[in-house]
């Protein structure tokens, strides 16, 4: 394997969801970036899926380094057996170190917070400020309703077909690391196509 994605930023749920299998997904991303030699960047909680991905990895081996605001760590929510625990003033900073120190994003079943970090790094795709590749992690269809919407957002045109596969979805992080490493995503080309439609 060439591990040209060495390090992947994991997006989840600071809840555990009402459903067994979510954490269990977050079990077995953690547990399969270990396998690969991967690194795990994420948010740094040790509570709901956060805390069960990281410990996943953890227990088999990887290096994982969490990234954590201030206004967090005051809550004491952070987890503390990690490799790093890098603590930021602010939850934009906080995005920012995360894609900075990633080769790549994944998404697990979350809330708000699981989305707007989702859909900032798809919007510097689209803008051409970073061409990682990025992936959802399909547990139990719940982001069947988020393929649906960029269908339509395709159709009425508001994306294009090139940003509309910007999101690789599959449903085992066996196959979705294994994309991820072979994605070559391209940015947009401003001669092409507006960044913005």
């Amino acid at each position: 394997m060439s591990l040209r994605l060495r390090s992947v930023c994991v997006f989840c749920g600071s809840s555990a969801g009402r459903d067994p299998a979510f954490a269990e997904a977050a079990r077995a991303m953690g547990a399969r970036i270990a396998a690969e030699g991967r690194t795990l960047v994420y948010g740094g909680g040790r509570v709901g899926l956060m805390g069960v991905l990281a410990d996943a990895a953890l227990a088999g081996g990887a290096q994982v380094i969490g990234v954590i605001p201030e206004v967090l760590m005051a809550r004491e929510v952070a987890h503390t057996g990690l490799s790093e625990l890098r603590v930021v003033p602010t939850m934009h900073a906080r995005k920012a170190l995360m894609a900075d120190l990633s080769d790549a994003f994944v998404a697990l079943p979350g809330g708000y917070g699981t989305l707007e970090e989702l859909f900032e790094v798809v919007t510097w795709a689209q803008l051409g400020i970073h061409a990682k590749p990025i992936g959802l992690l399909d547990v139990q269809g719940f982001f069947e309703p988020l393929a649906a919407f960029t269908e339509r957002a395709l159709a009425e045109t508001f994306v294009s077909p090139r940003q509309r596969d910007l999101l690789i979805l599959e449903t085992t992080p066996e196959r979705l690391l294994e994309r991820l490493e072979g994605a070559s995503p391209l940015a947009p080309d401003p001669r092409r196509e507006p960044f913005i439609r």
